[in-house]
């Protein structure tokens, strides 16, 4: 599988640009473009909140502004979005939930509350039941478990997937959650998938140790250095780091490091299948530095997928950027035949 994936739910192009009618549009509409394959929904940014339950901010989609939560609680309510899970999921889309982004108050304290909030996420997001689940009926695809970010250094009908988009805090019992998913998730009707986002520099600081002990099922190495604008409540928690080794730097083999990644998955990762993604921003307002055209990111996805078979495709930030005057990556891509062959459901 090659495919194009894209993190929706931050509208970092409206953070950046007045002109709403390009701001991000609904997940529905998203999912009718057939290069993408997977859709984490970012951001689950707060572990541990009122009522002992997390926060999410979906920015101008759902968030928990006016009141709109559970009673008791800063988990918002987005009832709007479960219709629109459902319709991509039934178009083959795998639409996940991304947890982390850079608020740093992701992380835990213990291997034993890692593993309760494991049950958290499954409960109120995946194969479990719960009063409060904030997409309702829908069940996502699996998650990202962690999206890393070092500050000042360097740098899925129904949710089936977890994203870890880990931008702060620290590594610890992240393994304890990632395991404690899996083991929910045996026996059940659905696959449910893993995947995480690291920072391209290896080994990366704080998912380093999660990807080498757990199998994922595929990894967004993020070979950008992302102002990563996310609208928090309307506020925007712009990244202070630069990547070395981002896609403007793929000419540079002392830079450019896909090979070490590639090296990785099929010598260190416990999934040997796992594939590997080139994180990318969609527009120059996406990133605080590492954007390249469509023209030379296609050549760079063109030469990678020949190289090593790990590469499983183009990861964008955000769904907003790219759908917006940046709308020409898309097609760019999609005429340069990089990455239009897709088996749906399959990471």
């Amino acid at each position: 599988m090659r495919s194009a994936d894209r993190y929706y739910g931050q509208n970092s192009y409206g953070a950046t640009h007045a002109d709403t009618a390009n701001w991000q549009k609904s997940l529905s509409a998203y999912c009718q473009d057939d290069t993408i394959n997977a859709i984490p929904l970012a951001f689950l940014h707060v572990f541990f909140s009122a009522g002992g339950l997390p926060e999410i901010d979906l920015a101008s989609t759902c968030n928990s502004n006016g009141g709109n939560v559970f009673p008791g609680t800063r988990l918002a309510k987005c009832p709007a979005l479960t219709s629109d899970i459902k319709a991509c999921q039934a178009r083959g889309k795998i639409v996940t939930i991304s947890l982390g982004g850079a608020t740093g108050l992701a992380s835990f304290i213990s291997d034993a509350q890692a593993r309760t909030f494991a049950e958290t996420v499954w409960n109120l997001f995946l194969g479990g039941s719960s009063n409060t689940r904030p997409f309702g009926d829908a069940v996502l695809d699996g998650q990202v478990v962690f999206h890393s970010h070092l500050t000042g250094k360097r740098r899925i009908t129904g949710v089936n997937s977890v994203d870890l988009d880990i931008e702060g805090g620290s590594g610890k019992g992240l393994t304890a959650f990632v395991t404690r998913i899996r083991e929910l998730a045996q026996g059940a009707s659905k696959r449910y998938y893993l995947t995480a986002a690291p920072q391209c520099p290896f080994p990366d600081a704080y998912l380093g140790s999660v990807i080498s002990a757990v199998g994922f099922d595929a990894i967004y190495v993020q070979c950008k250095s992302p102002r990563h604008l996310m609208a928090f409540n309307k506020q925007t928690f712009p990244s202070q780091y630069n990547n070395y080794c981002g896609v403007n730097s793929y000419t540079n083999p002392n830079a450019w490091n896909f090979g070490v990644w590639d090296n990785w998955a099929k010598t260190t990762s416990p999934n040997k299948n796992i594939k590997v993604y080139i994180g990318a921003p969609a527009a120059v307002s996406a990133a605080g530095s590492g954007y390249v055209s469509a023209a030379t990111l296609g050549k760079i996805a063109t030469e990678t997928r020949a190289r090593y078979s790990s590469f499983g495709g183009i990861m964008l930030w955000d769904a907003s950027q790219a759908y917006g005057e940046f709308s020409h990556l898309i097609s760019l891509i999609i005429n340069l035949t990089v990455l239009t062959v897709c088996r749906k459901r399959s990471l």
